[in-house]
């Protein structure tokens, strides 16, 4: 297993799995929320969070995984519906502001801005866990 991410598959070229760090962090403070930079794996096995990947322009996203195919939103909504179940906000909070069309995406996250990252940063940190040590 990657010694600094011990979850999911290998990544592929031109991404790579990443320790989360405070610096380096997919979600950004926005006006009245958050913003959350995704990568979606559309038409896959299982629906979840697979961790951390740094995409070729070195921006920070999280990953994703959903089992609906990407025609007529249907991948959109599935993403929206794993966020809001995974960090239990109503799916109502959550918009999609860019990459309709793209896996590349950015989510906003309606709510007090302050308090959600703080909690969003809590949950990432507990999801990526303590990095292992070998030897």
């Amino acid at each position: 297993m990657n010694p600094k991410f011990a979850h999911g598959p290998a990544p592929r070229c031109g991404e790579f799995r990443i320790r989360h760090t405070s610096s380096e962090s997919p979600f950004n403070v926005a006006g009245d929320g958050v913003r959350v930079a995704v990568r979606l794996a559309p038409k896959s096995a299982s629906e979840r969070i697979q961790g951390l990947v740094r995409d070729a322009d070195g921006s920070v996203r999280l990953k994703a995984a959903v089992t609906a195919a990407a025609a007529d939103g249907k991948a959109n909504a599935a993403l929206i519906a794993l966020l809001a179940k995974t960090w239990d906000v109503p799916k109502s909070n959550i918009t999609l502001v860019q990459g309709a069309a793209s896996r590349r995406k950015s989510l906003h996250l309606a709510a007090e801005p302050k308090m959600l990252l703080e909690r969003l940063e809590r949950w990432l940190s507990e999801f990526t866990g303590p990095t292992e040590r070998h030897g």
